[in-house]
C-alpha cells in the first residue's frame, strides 16, 4: 500500500534543513524499493519549506515509523507530519501496478 508523508517545516529552520540534507538523502536512498518518490515543497521565493515523501509500506504503523526515522524529523525540522494512505490513479508507473 502507498502512503504519503506530508511534512511542514518550522518557520525559520531553513539552515537546519540544509545542514541535515545529506543525512536525509542518504536515509531516503537506503529505503530502496520502499521509496516511491520524494521532494520538497517550496515557498514563494522557491526555498524548501516542507517535504512530500511517498512510500510503499505494509500498514500505517510502518509508514509512520519510516517518517519518524527520517533525519529531518529526528533533527526537529518539522512543525507537523501527516501520514496518509494514498492511491495513485493517474500516470502510475508500470512497476507499481
Amino acid at each position: 500500500m502507498l502512503f504519503a508523508i506530508l511534512c511542514n517545516d518550522k518557520a525559520d529552520h531553513l539552515q537546519l534543513r540544509l545542514d541535515t540534507r545529506t543525512a536525509h538523502l542518504d536515509y531516503l536512498a537506503q529505503l530502496s524499493d520502499k521509496l516511491v518518490f520524494a521532494g520538497p515543497f517550496l515557498d514563494d521565493a522557491g526555498k524548501p519549506n516542507g517535504s512530500l515523501v511517498v512510500v510503499q509500506a505494509t500498514n500505517l504503523e510502518e509508514a509512520e515509523n519510516i517518517a519518524a526515522l527520517d533525519p529531518y524529523a529526528k533533527a526537529g525540522l518539522f512543525s507537523g507530519v501527516t501520514v496518509r494512505p494514498w492511491n495513485w490513479v493517474m500516470n502510475k508507473p508500470e512497476h507499481l501496478k
